[in-house]
């Protein structure tokens, strides 16, 4: 084939070679069936038959296999950046590194949308999951889909398995992704909040949080309505939270040390903190009170410190600083209304 297609000059059979190596999935197209198929295996069917004798580490091909072992295990980086003092054990990732992270290029750009992307196989996933709405990987323990499987693995290690590799050296706290460690640690212990708001005196830690606030606060959306109730929500995830708990009434996080059960594993972990550790990690900064809850802490703050009554009562006059106290108030002595 290949003496036909390029000594032979035979297009006929160049066209018939490139339509027959097509990616059903992503419109990739390859040279060779065998280079397709291994394409498919790896990028498609996300396996990894190649398991590294050193570490847990596995890959879909043996030459990235033997890549990593060379630069990981026997530090074999012999390629560095001029720039920065970052060096590599391939050259090509050196020449990627410079090109995104130094001169900030994005060369693909999706047709659909505005959004540009460093390489061209995040902009075809980006695609497939945004535009068309392709989200193949299932979790088989909770309803949430994903269009990567690297995703759904993370996912399933994260939030069911509890995965905490990563421990803070300033303090106890562990996570289960790098990237939130090296946030916590600017945030927390280096103090950084390098994203101030324009609209206020409000400054975040992180981009996504800004952006959060500007939409919610500034803007005043709820961009996710539940279609049972007339319920609206700021973020996609409270909203799906909502249905679960509320229109499904699933509690899936069950606590180990008493039988009760929760809609939200942040909420297990709350319970679990303060009904059985005791811990109350919320102090006053203007009187002694502490609370295992940061809301009865700003509660607190609003009521006592600052005097405020914002919740009134529609049958009479009469203000109060917590809603619980104000629905006591009702009960007891509009309970005929």
């Amino acid at each position: 084939m290949h003496i036909q297609i390029v000594h032979d000059g035979r297009k006929d059979l160049a066209s018939k070679a490139s339509n027959d190596c097509l990616c059903n999935d992503c419109g990739k197209k390859f040279g060779r069936k065998s280079d397709l198929l291994r394409h498919q295996k790896t990028v498609h069917e996300g396996r990894k038959d190649f398991a590294c004798n050193k570490c847990e580490k596995k890959f879909g091909q043996k030459s990235d296999l033997f890549s990593h072992q060379r630069i990981v295990h026997e530090s074999h980086k012999v390629y560095e950046c001029d720039k920065c003092e970052k060096t590599f054990g391939v050259q090509n990732n050196l020449i990627k590194h410079q090109k995104i992270v130094h001169e900030g290029r994005k060369d693909y750009k999706c047709d659909s949308c505005e959004k540009k992307f460093e390489h061209r196989s995040r902009l075809l996933l980006h695609q497939k999951i945004v535009h068309k709405s392709q989200k193949d990987f299932a979790c088989d323990r909770c309803d949430q889909k994903f269009g990567e499987k690297s995703k759904l693995t993370r996912h399933k290690k994260l939030v069911h398995e509890g995965w905490k590799n990563f421990a803070c050296d300033k303090c106890e706290k562990k996570f289960g992704q790098k990237s939130d460690l090296f946030v916590h640690q600017r945030i927390v212990h280096e103090g950084r909040k390098d994203y101030p708001c324009e609209e206020c005196e409000r400054k975040f830690g992180q981009k996504s949080h800004l952006l959060l606030h500007q939409r919610t606060v500034h803007e005043g959306r709820k961009d996710y309505s539940c279609d049972e109730c007339e319920k609206k929500f700021t973020q996609k995830w409270l909203l799906l939270s909502h249905q679960k708990t509320v229109h499904e009434g699933r509690k899936d996080f069950e606590c180990d040390k008493c039988e009760k059960k929760f809609g939200r594993k942040s909420n297990l972990l709350i319970h679990q903190k303060t009904v059985h550790e005791g811990r109350k990690d919320y102090p006053c900064d203007e009187c002694e009170k502490k609370f295992g809850y940061k809301s009865d802490l700003l509660k607190h703050q609003r009521s006592i410190h600052e005097c405020r009554n914002d919740f009134e009562c529609d049958n009479c006059e009469k203000k109060f600083g917590r809603k619980s106290s104000l629905f006591k108030h009702q009960l007891t002595i509009h309970k005929d209304n």
